[in-house]
Formats: C-alpha cells, sequence, structure tokens
C-alpha cells in the first residue's frame, strides 16, 4: 500500500500572495485533497530582513479568500533553526560535509582570476579534504561534499528526466559562518520533517533540486516526487508581472470576482483535463493530475477568467453568493447592504446573476432593487420620460394597482395597455425602466416588478410621473 499523499505550500512572507504562489498552492490542494491525503502550509521566513507579519496576514487570507484550507498548524522555517542547524552538523560528524575556512575575499579573487582566464568558476574549497590539524581557529562555514563525477537525475513529473553533470555542481553552503542555516538546507529539512511525499512548485526551482538532493541523498532519506510546474505568462508571452495588471489574489478578490471562478480558472491555467473548461471544486479534486500539467508557461487571459466567474455567479447558491458579496463590499470598503436590501438583493438575484461576471456587475444590475425612492434619474431615463408618457404611467397604474401580481398578468396588463394607446409595448418599456430603475438599461421591466412588488413598483411609477410634471 503506497504512502499516504503529502503536499505543501511554502510561500516567503515578503508581500501579497502573488496569483502564481496562488495556483501552485492551489495545484498542492488539489493534488492532496483529491487522494485524501495531506496539505500543509510553511511559511518560509527565514530571511528576517525582508519577512513581515503584515505578508503573512497577507498570504493567509489570500489563501482563506480562495478556500484553501490547510491541514494542521502553519510551520514557521525560522523556528526550526535550529533542527536545521542539527541536520548539518550530523552531515559534518559523518564526514559528508566538510569546515570551509575560506574567506569572500578569496573566493571573489578566484572567481576574478578563472574569468579572466576564461575558465570555470564553480568554487573548489581548498579545504574539501584538508585534516582538522590544519583547520585555524577562525571563522568558517560548512559545505556538503558534493558527488564530483557522474550526473545527477531530476526525475519530474512534469519536466520529465532532467539530468545534470555532477562536475557543475558546487559544494553548496549549509551553514554561515554565524551558524545560520542556508534557505537550500532548511527547504530540505523541513519538507523532510513534514513527511512532505510531492513537491509541487515552480519551475524557477528546478536547478534547486539538484542541489536539494545532495542533503537528501547524504542523509538517506527518501527523495519526494518532483513536479516544477511552468510559470504564468502575461498575454504577451513574458513572465506576469506589474505592467500585466493585477498581481495579488487580494486584488482579484477586491475587483469582485468569486472565489471559485477563480479556483477554477487557475487550475486551468496550465493543466487540463480533455475539453473540460467550467466545473466545481469536486470534480477538479477528482481529476487533477500531474500528468495533466503542460511543459509551456500558461498565459494569463482577464476575458476566460471574466467568462468562467460568470458561470460561477450563475451556478453559485443564492445564500453563498449573499454572503460572498457582503465579504467583497467588506474588503473594499463600501457600506454593508442594510436587510431590507439584503432582502431586495435576495429576491432579484434570480434575474440578475445569469450575466454578471463579478459583483460589481452585478450590484450595478440589482441598482433597482437596491436603491429606494426619490430616484436618481441618469440622463437616457430622463429622456423617455416626456409629459405624454408620463400620462401613460399615471394612467397605467390603477391597473396595476387591481390584478394579482404575477408575471403572466404583468405581461397581459402592459401589452394590452399598449394595444389600448396604439402602440406597442416597446415603447412603454423605455418609461417603465426610467421609473422603475432610475436608468435606461436595466433588467427586463417584468423581473423589476415582480422584485419590487405591486405596492413598490405603483410608487414608482407615481413618483416619476410627478417628478416629471414639477
Amino acid at each position: 500500500m503506497s504512502a499516504p499523499v503529502v503536499t505543501r505550500f511554502a510561500p516567503s512572507p515578503t508581500g501579497f500572495l502573488h496569483i502564481g504562489g496562488a495556483r501552485t498552492a492551489l495545484f498542492n490542494w488539489l493534488y492532496a485533497r483529491g487522494r485524501g491525503g495531506q496539505f500543509l502550509l510553511r511559511i518560509e521566513d527565514t530571511d528576517r530582513a525582508r519577512s513581515t507579519p503584515e505578508a503573512t496576514a497577507a498570504i493567509l487570507q489570500g489563501m482563506s479568500w480562495l478556500g484553501l484550507d490547510h491541514d494542521g498548524a502553519v510551520v514557521s522555517q525560522f523556528e526550526n533553526a535550529e533542527r536545521h542547524a542539527e541536520v548539518a552538523l550530523e552531515l559534518l560528524a559523518a564526514d559528508k560535509a566538510y569546515k570551509c575556512f575560506a574567506t569572500q575575499d578569496e573566493i571573489a579573487a578566484f572567481r576574478d582570476t578563472a574569468r579572466a582566464a576564461g575558465e570555470n568558476t564553480l568554487y573548489r574549497s581548498p579545504w574539501r579534504d584538508a585534516s582538522p590539524e590544519t583547520h585555524p581557529d577562525a571563522p568558517y562555514v560548512i559545505r556538503i561534499k558534493a558527488p564530483q563525477t557522474g550526473e545527477t537525475i531530476i526525475r519530474d513529473r512534469v519536466q520529465g528526466d532532467v539530468k545534470i553533470r555532477n562536475d557543475q555542481l558546487d559544494d553548496m553552503v549549509l551553514l554561515r559562518s554565524d551558524g545560520t542555516p542556508v534557505y537550500m538546507l532548511a527547504v530540505v529539512v523541513d519538507d523532510h520533517d513534514m513527511g512532505v511525499t510531492h513537491v509541487i512548485r515552480g519551475d524557477d526551482h528546478l536547478n534547486n533540486a539538484a542541489r536539494q538532493m545532495m542533503i537528501y541523498d547524504a542523509m538517506g532519506w527518501d527523495v519526494p516526487v518532483w513536479a516544477h510546474i511552468p510559470l504564468i505568462h502575461g498575454p504577451d508571452g513574458k513572465k506576469l508581472s506589474k505592467r500585466h495588471g493585477a498581481l495579488g489574489a487580494q486584488e482579484y478578490q477586491a475587483m469582485g470576482y468569486p472565489a471559485a471562478g477563480m479556483r477554477n480558472y487557475l487550475t486551468r491555467l496550465g493543466w487540463s483535463h480533455g475539453d473540460d473548461e467550467f466545473f466545481n471544486d469536486a470534480q477538479a479534486q477528482a481529476w487533477f493530475d500531474l500528468s495533466g500539467i503542460g511543459k509551456s508557461p500558461a498565459r494569463f487571459d482577464v476575458k476566460k477568467l471574466e467568462n468562467l466567474s460568470g458561470q460561477h455567479i450563475a451556478a453559485m447558491d443564492d445564500a453563498a453568493l449573499q454572503r460572498e458579496i457582503a465579504e467583497y463590499l467588506e474588503l473594499t470598503g463600501q457600506p454593508a447592504l442594510t436587510t431590507a436590501q439584503s432582502e431586495a438583493l435576495g429576491r432579484a438575484l434570480y434575474c440578475v446573476k445569469e450575466r454578471a461576471k463579478t459583483f460589481p456587475e452585478l450590484l450595478d444590475k440589482a441598482h433597482f432593487a437596491l436603491t429606494s425612492r426619490p430616484l436618481h434619474m441618469d440622463e437616457k431615463a430622463r429622456k423617455n420620460l416626456d409629459s405624454m408618457s408620463c400620462d401613460m404611467l399615471t394612467e397605467l397604474t390603477p391597473h396595476l394597482q387591481t390584478d394579482s401580481w404575477s408575471r403572466d398578468n404583468l405581461e397581459s396588463i402592459l401589452n394590452r395597455f399598449a394595444e389600448s394607446k396604439d402602440t406597442k409595448f416597446g415603447k412603454l418599456a423605455g418609461p417603465l425602466r426610467a421609473a422603475l430603475a432610475g436608468r435606461a438599461v436595466t433588467p427586463s421591466v417584468f423581473d423589476m416588478m415582480l422584485v419590487l412588488g405591486k405596492d413598490e413598483t405603483c410608487a414608482r411609477l407615481t413618483e416619476a410621473a410627478k417628478t416629471v410634471r414639477r
């Protein structure tokens, strides 16, 4: 029986949750959740100068919005520094690492000389095989003894077998002269101690795998399954950057994209399952596999994101949709909906969520239900309310007050009324839109009437007619 799958996401808390990092977290989450495994979170905060609590909070908030729940407590890499150093000393005691007393100036001078001579600048320490009796009383670093012949093969589930000549690998530093562990050591020790079975990360870490494998091999630890995924590029084919627009997960939340739509889009960004484009979390977890990840960089396409987001808004449960809209309003510093507005929005969702790609679009379409009298008329709406159309609204209102409030009855009343005026319903629709919403572009007149109810509909028609006549 194979061991349970354990994946991890290990961001550095130096900024927001980058959209590329969000996709990496998502891929790890999907792979673990689809196999009944564990998805762990480790904050790689060893760079104390750049790591901030605010960045950590932003990462956690971004993952929370995306619904990427992790198992167990969040691990701080910095807090495991003693354990990292312990492994380096264990390798030193086993003669798989050594003390190197070369100074930075000596290393720089060696490289300058090699560069001037057109030779390899890979530093080979003279202390690798030196007898301890020759060691000076001076600061030193601990370096691993890298293999010097043959090749290292990274068996990658995305990139295939990647071969690196061992004579191109230096004796990597494990512990600095001040006794602090380097990032490459910390990553390996943490992944081993956390039981990580699959390392799914960006392909900018591919070369790191060869150096990290030296530590796994030296310690006699099992090497995890590697899966290095291509980075995300912008529409122009270049690495995604600020010039392409928003980069952080929270920026997309603030633009009003639903979390489900973002998950769906990011899953499809570099991974495929046949021709499937729109799918839910259960399907994504069941389908996701490393074999579906492409080798080429994916291009971020806002139009595709909008399309999928719109489909998820349309398919979303109304209560869940209301909750996410409330979170969006809070995040963007907008006033929360009142109880009356929330109830009105709930009644209106059926006729506004089908064509909205984002929450701002949805709220704009639902404006008629969220606003209250006296309505503010936009310029186009005012043009639809002349004295003749106001007379028609005044005459129409009593007909609406006496009939049952159903779509069939409303359609019948309005069509009969239009016929009695020897006109088409389209001529009546403009003034009705203006009176009911204060706008020229709105949902269906019948939908607005049903959402607003008889009393509010009649009150708005009466008020619009009076306002124009003043």
